[in-house]
C-alpha cells in the first residue's frame, strides 16, 4: 500500500510520539531563524540611511547609548559594523546548537527505526524472507531508516521554519510597501503549481530507484556469501559486470531524477528572477519619484530576497523530500507485512513438554494451487527417534519447519502432549527444540559464545561440558584462545567437522525435549562422522528426536521412519529391519 504524503507524515509522527518534546526543541530553535534573519539587513540600512544619508539613528539603538552621544559618521559606521559581528555571533551559537540537537535527535530516531523495523522483520515468516530476500530487508532496515531522519530534522523542520519566515517577511513588507508585498504574493500560486507537478512526479519514479538500488544491493551481497563458489568457477569478471549493470541501473534512475529535479527548479528559479527584475523595475521608479529612500529599497529587496529564499529552497528540497517519502513509504510496507504464525491473543504459557507429537490430516503449500504436503496423520510418542526419508522434493524440510510452527498447517491439526500448539505462545514452544542442522550456523563471536547461545547466562562450567559431551573441547583447547577464540563470519575459521560438533554443543547445553537433525553428518567425512554419531547419540537419550538424513546407517538410530514421496506420507514403519533398509536404499537411489 502506498501512502499519501500527509498520511505518511501522520503516521511517522504517531510512531515518533516519544521525540516529540525534541522535535519542539528543534522546531522552536528553526524559528528563531526569522528573527535573526530580519536583524541581517539592519546594519546595511543603518550605514546607509543614518551614515550616508541624514535619517535619525532608530531608537532600538539609541537606548544603548547615553543621551548625550553623538552619532557622528564614524560612530555610525561603527555601530553598523558591530551588529555585523554581534549578529553572526548570534547566527553562528544558533547554528552551533541547532547542529548538536539535530545531530542527537536525528541519529536516536534513526536507531530507534532500525530497532523497530529489524524486530518486526525478524518475527515475518519464512516465506516473506524466501520472496523477499535478506537484502532487500538490509537496504530497508540500513538506508531507508535513514530518511526518517533526514525527513524529520533535516527537511520538513526547515520547510516549516522556511514557511514562518514566508508570512513574516510578507507581513514586513506588507507595513513598508503593500505594493511589493502583492507582487510577492502573486508568485506563489504559479510556484505552487509547479512544486505540486513535480512532486507528483519525482514520487513516481522514485520507488523505481529505491528497487533498483535494493536489487544491486542483492548482488553484492549474494557474492560476498558464495565467493569460494566464484573464485571456483572462475566468475568475478562477469559477478563484477552483473554488479556494475545492476548499480548503473540504479545511478541511471539517480541522475534521471536530478534531470527532472533540475528542469523544475529551473522553472521555479525563472519565475522568482522574473518578480525580483519586475521589484528591481518599481523599486528604482519609487525612489526616483522619492516616494522612497534608497535605505528602505535596499530593505525591502533584502527582505524580498528572504521571501523567494524559502520558496526558492522549498522548491529545491522537493526532490529529497519526495526521496525520503518514498524511503519511509517502504520501511511502512514492511512494518504493514502481516506475520504468517500469528500469536493467539490468549495463548498460554508452556511448561517443559514430553515430547508425544500427533499430526492429524496437515496440509500446506506454499502457493495456492501447488500443495506441498497433503493429508499428513502420524503419531509420535515421547522419547522416539523418528527418522525422516525421502526423495529431493518430497517435503521433508516442510514437515519440520511445521513442527518448529516456522509456518502455520493450512489445514489439519498438530498437537504436542495432546493440545494444540497454536494454543501455546511461540516463543514458548519453540523453547522446547534443538535444532542441528547440515550446515551448521555460527555467528562471528567466540566459540564460547557460540555454544552459549543455546542458553544465554550459561556459566563457563556448563560451557565446557556441553562441549565435552560434544567431543568438540579437545579441538578448542588447541585453538588460540581456548573457548574465546573467534570463529570469523558464518564460522569459516574453522572446518566443517569442528562447526558441526559446536552445534551439537549449543544443543547440549539448551537440552530441550525435543530435538531435530536436519542431515547432520551429510557432508563429513567417516572419521568425522564417527565422532558426531556418538556425541549426537548422547544428545538423542531421553529426548523425542527428529532426522532427516539420506543415509542409510543413520537411521539405523531410529525406532519409527516415517517415508515421504511428493508430499505424502507412503508409509509408516516402526522398529524397522535390514530388509527394509536395504529396500529403501534401493529407492533412494533411484530418487535421487
Amino acid at each position: 500500500m502506498k501512502y499519501s504524503s500527509f498520511q505518511l507524515i501522520k503516521r511517522i509522527f504517531r510512531n515518533a510520539r516519544q521525540f516529540w518534546p525534541r522535535l519542539l526543541v528543534l522546531f522552536l530553535l528553526s524559528l528563531l531563524a526569522t528573527p535573526i534573519a530580519l536583524l541581517k539587513p539592519y546594519a546595511l540600512k543603518l550605514m546607509i540611511d543614518s551614515g550616508f544619508g541624514s535619517k535619525p539613528v532608530p531608537d532600538f539603538i539609541r537606548v544603548f547609548f547615553p543621551d548625550s552621544f553623538d552619532f557622528t559618521f564614524s560612530a555610525i559606521i561603527l555601530i553598523a559594523a558591530a551588529l555585523v559581528i554581534i549578529i553572526a555571533l548570534i547566527e553562528n551559537l544558533y547554528g552551533f546548537v541547532s547542529w548538536l540537537m539535530e545531530t542527537f535527535v536525528g541519529e536516536k530516531m534513526v536507531l530507534y527505526f532500525r530497532a523497530m523495523l529489524f524486530d518486526h522483520i525478524q518475527r515475518l515468516s519464512l516465506a516473506y524472507h524466501d520472496r523477499k530476500g535478506s537484502a532487500d530487508s538490509l537496504y530497508r532496515i540500513q538506508w531507508d531508516t535513514m530518511c526518517i531522519r533526514s525527513l524529520l530534522v533535516e527537511q520538513l523542520s526547515p520547510l516549516l521554519s522556511s514557511f514562518i519566515t514566508l508570512l513574516s517577511m510578507i507581513v514586513v513588507m506588507f507595513m513598508i510597501n503593500p505594493g511589493f508585498a502583492i507582487i510577492s504574493l502573486c508568485i506563489i500560486p504559479p510556484l505552487f503549481v509547479l512544486t505540486r507537478l513535480s512532486a507528483t512526479r519525482l514520487r513516481k519514479d522514485w520507488y523505481k530507484v529505491k528497487e533498483a538500488e535494493s536489487a544491486a544491493m542483492t548482488v553484492l551481497h549474494e557474492v560476498l556469501n558464495s565467493l569460494r563458489v566464484v573464485k571456483s568457477f572462475g566468475r568475478e569478471e562477469s559477478e563484477g559486470e552483473r554488479f556494475f549493470k545492476s548499480s548503473d541501473h540504479a545511478v541511471k534512475g539517480q541522475i534521471k531524477m536530478a534531470r527532472i529535479g533540475a528542469f523544475f527548479s529551473f522553472l521555479i528559479g525563472m519565475l522568482i528572477a522574473a518578480g525580483t527584475a519586475l521589484f528591481f523595475y518599481i523599486g528604482a521608479l519609487h525612489v526616483q519619484s522619492g516616494k522612497m529612500t534608497l535605505g528602505e529599497l535596499t530593505l525591502v529587496l533584502a527582505y524580498l530576497a528572504m521571501v523567494f529564499g524559502p520558496l526558492q529552497s522549498i522548491s529545491k528540497n522537493l526532490n529529497e523530500v519526495q526521496s525520503s517519502l518514498v524511503s519511509i513509504d517502504r520501511v511502512f510496507a514492511v512494518l504493514d507485512e502481516e506475520k504468517e504464525v500469528e500469536e493467539h491473543p490468549q495463548a498460554e504459557r508452556l511448561p517443559p513438554v514430553k515430547g508425544h507429537f500427533e499430526f492429524k490430516n496437515v496440509g500446506f503449500s506454499y502457493q495456492q494451487d501447488k500443495p506441498t504436503l497433503q493429508d499428513i496423520s502420524f503419531m509420535i510418542q515421547a522419547g522416539d527417534r523418528v527418522g525422516i526419508m525421502g526423495t529431493t522434493g518430497a517435503g521433508k524440510s516442510t514437515l519440520i519447519s511445521l513442527l518448529n510452527r516456522f509456518y502455520d498447517p493450512s489445514a489439519g491439526m498438530i498437537s504436542i502432549d495432546g493440545v494444540d500448539i497454536k494454543n501455546y505462545k511461540l516463543a514458548d514452544y519453540r523453547d522446547q527444540f534443538s535444532i542441528v542442522l547440515q550446515e551448521p550456523v555460527l555467528f562471528s563471536t567466540s566459540i564460547g559464545e557460540n555454544i552459549s547461545y543455546g542458553r544465554p547466562g550459561a556459566t563457563d562450567k556448563e560451557i565446557i561440558e556441553a562441549a565435552k559431551a560434544a567431543n568438540a573441547h579437545d579441538f578448542i583447547m588447541k585453538t588460540a584462545n581456548g573457548y574465546d577464540t573467534p570463529v570469523g563470519e558464518r564460522g569459516m575459521q574453522l572446518s566443517g567437522g569442528e562447526r558441526q560438533r559446536i552445534s551439537l554443543a549449543r544443543a547440549f547445553i539448551k537440552n530441550a525435549p525435543v530435538l531435530i537433525l536436519d542431515e547432520p553428518t551429510g557432508s563429513l567425512d567417516i572419521k568425522t562422522e564417527a565422532q558426531i554419531m556418538e556425541a549426537m547419540e548422547r544428545l538423542m537419550k531421553g529426548r523425542t528426536t527428529f532426522m532427516i538424513t539420506h543415509r542409510l546407517d543413520t537411521l539405523e538410530a531410529c525406532n519409527i521412519i516415517l517415508h515421504l514421496e511428493q508430499g505424502r506420507l507412503m508409509e509408516i514403519v516402526r522398529d524397522h529391519d535390514a530388509d527394509f533398509l536395504k529396500e529403501k536404499k534401493i529407492t533412494l537411489l533411484k530418487g535421487t
